[in-house]
């Protein structure tokens, strides 16, 4: 006889598989997006807006299995939790995913205007915000409340650099009228990635409450 439990652990381990597989294709978004900008890339943007139906549909169909699994096996406590976790996470998940989109529609508008610096600081805050999607992932898999927490107090780089980016760019605006609307556009380019790193943030503090059953907000 199948035991309903082995059934109930083999559905889990399969939605936390697809999680981390859309999480992947989230960070992959964001990486081609940011070297689309730097390169100039627009058929690499165009890769990027394209992707993001496979990534839509994923939530969709995670979202699907989850409440389906709950309606069936109507779990509790840290099963509960887990499953909240996951639909709580691919929400977040595909918000960055969207970001990735925002930021590519951008190198398509810039590619044919020249550019208006070196970039040096968005590409250290893509870094930064896609390290910490990595530890958010993997603090999801390995259950490590402790990396969730480091994970979380490193926004606040991000946060120092997107103020770095924004009083610069600013700079440029006032000193070139020329220079407004390009400025404009990597100002919204630095500020989808500190949203992407607030989203892993989300993700860090979901994994804590799975964990131990206390939500709390760890960076306001």
């Amino acid at each position: 006889m199948i035991n309903p439990r082995h059934i109930f652990d083999d559905e889990l381990r399969n939605l936390r598989a697809d999680l981390l597989r859309m999480g992947t294709l989230a960070r992959e978004a964001v990486d081609k997006s940011i070297k689309a900008l730097i390169n100039r890339d627009t058929s690499l943007a165009e890769e990027v807006i394209a992707g993001d139906d496979v990534i839509d549909k994923m939530d969709l169909d995670i979202e699907m299995k989850c409440m389906e699994l709950i309606a069936r096996q109507q779990p509790m406590a840290r099963d509960l939790r887990t499953i909240g976790t996951i639909l709580k996470t691919i929400t977040d998940l595909e918000r960055i995913a969207d970001h990735a989109v925002d930021i590519a529609k951008i190198v398509k508008i810039l590619a044919d205007q020249p550019p208006l610096k070196p970039y040096i600081d968005i590409p250290r805050m893509c870094e930064l915000s896609l390290s910490m999607l990595d530890d958010a992932l993997k603090s999801f898999v390995t259950e490590d409340i402790e990396l969730a927490r480091e994970m979380c107090e490193r926004d606040d780089l991000v946060d120092a650099l997107y103020n770095q980016v924004f009083r610069e760019l600013l700079t440029y605006m006032m000193e070139d009228p020329k220079a407004v609307v390009r400025a404009l556009y990597l100002i919204f380019v630095a500020r989808f990635l500190e949203r992407v790193a607030d989203h892993a943030t989300n993700v860090g503090e979901r994994v804590i409450y799975m964990v131990t059953g206390v939500l709390k907000e760890l960076n306001v």
